[in-house]
């Protein structure tokens, strides 16, 4: 076995303890690639990849899809949350959907490491969210508010958008 191999070998290892400490379970895509779900409060779920390649620990979370409006806001603050961040940035794909991403070397992936990469992901993400939502989609918030309301359907998990509900269009 090559150093190479048993520092891939020893970070798989590394991350299939630190899931197992955190009670997380992993969809396994292949030998080295971890699919998770992580859970959240404000986004409910966050899927994670890690994927331990030869060289790096790579790891991609989808975040929020290109928004509809005001982007250049929106891309704007991400940019500026990326500054105060640890191991992952947030970065957009060629149709503008969001996602944190990030690289870490293999000899630095440990069990406490993967949880604190992971940690970081969930609080990126979570915390992330709603401001995501009301400057990307402000529009789509109002509307989907007032056709609930019309209908006397429950607007409980917009209620942190009450405010922009009662905004004009």
């Amino acid at each position: 076995m090559t150093l190479h191999s048993t520092t891939r070998a020893t970070a798989t290892r590394a991350v299939e303890s630190a899931l197992a400490g955190a009670g997380l379970s992993a969809e396994r895509t292949d030998e080295h690639t971890f699919v998770i779900t992580l859970e959240g409060e404000r986004k409910l779920r966050t899927t994670v990849s890690l994927v331990v390649g030869d060289h790096a620990l790579s790891i991609n979370a989808f975040v929020a899809r290109r928004p509809d409006e005001n982007s250049e806001a929106v891309y704007r603050w991400l940019l500026e949350r990326n500054r105060r961040m640890y191991a992952v940035a947030f970065c957009v794909d060629h149709l503008g959907d969001i996602y944190l991403a990030g690289r870490t070397s293999l000899e630095a992936v440990t069990p406490d490491e993967v949880d604190r990469i992971l940690g970081c992901v969930a609080e990126y993400s979570d915390g992330s969210f709603n401001t995501i939502l009301e400057l990307g989609f402000a529009t789509a918030i109002r509307r989907e508010w007032k056709w609930r309301v019309d209908r006397g359907e429950p607007t409980g998990n917009l209620e942190a958008f009450r405010h922009l509900a009662e905004q004009p269009d």
